[in-house]
């Protein structure tokens, strides 16, 4: 059995519509490509059928990936007013004196760039839990940081 994909309702709507341009255009394309490669003539040597055959698995390997994902989707809305970091948490936090802001996604999510950080990660992992006026020491990639959170939304 596959695990849980924590999800908000516009990420969830996004994997429905790469499903459905996978499964109709895409799927279309390949299909039409492969197709030509074939009238080009001797399969074993044919760059574009094989290279057209590859992108078609891919392809299929990507659907079967994103029906796992919404058959597995649990939706997490994005809460506010709490006291406490959780899953849907915004919040922000201090780092040597530089404020961030993050929010703590489901690692479908996950954008690290645009302060969406995964619950599953260590640094997402270290901050669960915590409240306003809390300061944990997470070890990260660059070495051990200590956060301290200013405010959650």
């Amino acid at each position: 059995m596959s695990q849980p994909q924590y999800l908000s309702t516009d990420g969830l709507a996004k994997i429905h519509e790469e499903l459905h341009e996978r499964k109709t255009i895409i799927r279309q394309q390949l299909s039409e490509q492969i197709g030509s490669a074939k009238e080009l003539g001797d399969l074993s040597e044919n760059f574009e059928y094989h290279d057209a055959k590859e992108r078609q698995g891919q392809n299929e390997t990507r659907i079967l990936e994103l029906e796992d994902t919404i058959r597995n989707a649990v939706i997490v809305e994005s809460k506010t007013g709490g006291n406490k970091i959780n899953l849907g948490t915004k919040f922000k936090v201090s780092i040597g004196g530089i404020e961030k802001i993050f929010e703590i996604v489901g690692a479908t999510e996950s954008d690290p760039m645009n302060g969406k950080i995964s619950n599953e990660s260590p640094l997402g992992n270290g901050f669960i839990g915590l409240c306003v006026g809390d300061t944990s020491k997470i070890k990260t990639p660059g070495g051990e940081m200590e956060y301290k959170v200013i405010s959650i939304e």
